[in-house]
């Protein structure tokens, strides 16, 4: 009986392992790529944020409860007031041509909304040095202050006070600051240790040296006048 043979086994090697292959990374943006990709984001953001501003602002009050007192909005406040700016307790200095000093206080002041020289006072005061260092205090209820001009015009209840010791009063008066001169149209009363006057007018001139009385007027002279306003 013949056997059959098999023919031998073979059996193969082992072939190592294949490696993974490595995870491909992104392509990198060259600077001026990423410049380009910063400014397009920032076109994106910046609108967006601007626009959440606005409509957290015009919200806001909407959105916060008022328990007492009162809110002002800005519709609030009409236009005029907005154009015009108005200072508590003002106070102006200035000198006149010949460098001397004047100052103007006022308890309200309130600048022109069509011309920014122009100041509307309330109670204005104001101190003006005249000649070889004499003085005039003014008031008022009410002025206005052109500091382009340098002038001021008083109305109501106006008191001018020379520091002699004489005081005129009247309801209205015009005065240059810078020249040192004061002039009024207007009835007009005054005393001092001199005497007294009514006059229909005033002028007060030479930086306060001369005060004349003007339209029909009357003058009363007391004993030793001469000597009083020396």
């Amino acid at each position: 009986m013949d056997r059959a043979i098999s023919a031998p086994r073979t059996i193969a090697p082992e072939l190592p392992p294949t490696p993974a292959p490595a995870p491909r990374q992104p392509p990198r943006l060259s600077l001026r790529n990423r410049y380009s990709l910063f400014v397009t984001t920032m076109k994106v953001i910046l609108p967006a944020t601007a626009a959440a501003l606005i409509l957290l602002v015009v919200a806001w009050p909407h959105l916060t409860a008022q328990r007492e007192g009162f809110r002002i909005d800005v519709a609030d406040l009409g236009l005029e007031q907005a154009k015009t700016l108005s200072m508590v307790n003002a106070r102006f200095d200035g000198i006149d041509e010949r460098n001397r000093p004047y100052t103007i206080t006022a308890d309200v002041a309130t600048q022109s909304s069509s011309n920014e020289n122009l100041i509307t006072l309330e109670a204005p005061k104001a101190d003006i040095t005249l000649e070889d260092g004499a003085w005039l205090a003014l008031s008022a209820r009410e002025g206005r202050y052109d500091r382009g001009r340098n002038r001021l015009e008083l109305s109501g209840e106006v008191s001018l006070f020379h520091d002699k010791g004489f005081e005129i009063r009247t309801e209205s008066a015009r005065i240059d600051l810078a020249r040192g001169t004061a002039e009024g149209s207007e009835p007009v009363t005054g005393h001092g240790a001199a005497g007294s006057l009514v006059g229909k007018g005033f002028r007060i001139l030479d930086r306060g040296r001369r005060i004349i009385v003007l339209g029909k007027s009357r003058l009363i002279l007391l004993p030793g006048a001469q000597e009083a306003v020396r």
